[in-house]
Formats: C-alpha cells, sequence, structure tokens
C-alpha cells in the first residue's frame, strides 16, 4: 500500500498537476506499494501534538463547501490516545456550531498544527467521532477553564509533515518572555566577564 497521505491526497488531478510542473517524481517514491508509513503516528508526532495550542480544523458541509476553524486551549489539550487516535475537549465559543453540524454530515476532518517559534508543520486526515458523554468528556479535559460541550475523537487517517517554508517565526507571551529571560542572562553573564577583565588589567598595570 502506498504512504498513507499520498494515497489520500494524490488524486488523479493532482497526479495531472503534479507532471505539469515537474514534481511528479519527486513523489513517485510515496506512492510505491512497498511503503507502509504516513498512517500510524510516532513518538514524534505525539510529542509535536500534544505540544500544541491550537490547530486548524477543516470540515465540508453538506452543500460541499470547506470550513476552516481554529480549535485552541493550554500546551497538553490534544490528547495522543494510540498511535490511531487523538482527540480533544471542545469548548464552547460562539455557538454557531458549523463544524459540529458538519461533522453530523460528513465525519471527514483535516488538521494543520503548527509550531510558528520552529517552523514545523504537522498535517493530519482523519474520521471526527463526537462524544458528549460527560465520563469520556472527563478523559480528555481536567474540567477547568473554559465551559466544554463536547469531546472530539479523531481517527487518524493520514499525516505529513509539510516544509517551513513560508511560514512567519512567531511567539507567545510566554516564549517571548522565555527568550528575553535568557538574552537579559546572556547580557549579564558578559557584563561579568568584562568586568572580570578589566579588573584583571587594573591589577597588572596594563592600559585598558
Amino acid at each position: 500500500m502506498p504512504n498513507a497521505y499520498a494515497n489520500i491526497g494524490f488524486t488523479p488531478h493532482v497526479r495531472e498537476e503534479q507532471k505539469r510542473f515537474g514534481s511528479a517524481g519527486a513523489y513517485a517514491r510515496v506512492l510505491s506499494p512497498d511503503r507502509q508509513d504516513g498512517g500510524e503516528l510516532t513518538a514524534r508526532e505525539a510529542e509535536f501534538l500534544t505540544e500544541r495550542d491550537g490547530i486548524y480544523q477543516a470540515t465540508v458541509s453538506e452543500s460541499g463547501w470547506p470550513y476552516v476553524q481554529f480549535r485552541g486551549g493550554a500546551p497538553g489539550f490534544i490528547k495522543v490516545i494510540d498511535q490511531r487516535t487523538i482527540g480533544y475537549a471542545d469548548f464552547r465559543g460562539n455557538q454557531q456550531y458549523i463544524s459540529v453540524g458538519n461533522l453530523r454530515h460528513d465525519d471527514r476532518v483535516s488538521i494543520i498544527a503548527l509550531d510558528y517559534p520552529r517552523r514545523k508543520r504537522l498535517k493530519l486526515w482523519g474520521h471526527a467521532q463526537i462524544l458528549e458523554d460527560r465520563d469520556v468528556i472527563s478523559l480528555l479535559h481536567d474540567g477547568t477553564g473554559p465551559r466544554v460541550e463536547r469531546g472530539i475523537v479523531i481517527r487518524v487517517a493520514a499525516f505529513d509533515w509539510n516544509c517551513p517554508q513560508h511560514i512567519p517565526i512567531r511567539l507567545t507571551d510566554a516564549e517571548r518572555d522565555n527568550e528575553i529571560t535568557q538574552l537579559l542572562s546572556r547580557i549579564k553573564k558578559m557584563e561579568s566577564r568584562l568586568n572580570e577583565t578589566a579588573a584583571d588589567t587594573q591589577e597588572a598595570g596594563l592600559p585598558e
């Protein structure tokens, strides 16, 4: 079976465009029947997902229109249940319920998870299940923070790591504060070394 991501994404029309622009050869290897990857999450994907504080999730409406919405929470809100399953607690939003309504009609989702500071991007396709049982929801959320309306559990069909091109570097407040703290620490150490050097120079009677 070909790479799971290519098997879903590289449709005939997509392959035609790849041929047209010269990338078909480079991607031919992932369509090889010998490829068995791209379907089960490894420790790398699990760690990446659980570190995120938000994802972009796309669903499809009954009229065929795609709909993208941001889903967020504290780092760790995405739970990796096993190599094929992830889930998250769905907090109450503006109560339009477009994503939920779409999933009642078509359970397919597409997700992009981004690490802006490191310019990393993970894409997933899967089938989502809406769970409203409070006992199940409690497994996805500790009960603190915003009100949780439901749990979303996604059976992963395929994933792929995307290149870092065109991803802007952005920092959260915490990441920015950490960067500033590290810079201030380095400055303090450099100033201390300069002061020590100046003192040594003075003791040796050398011109500063």
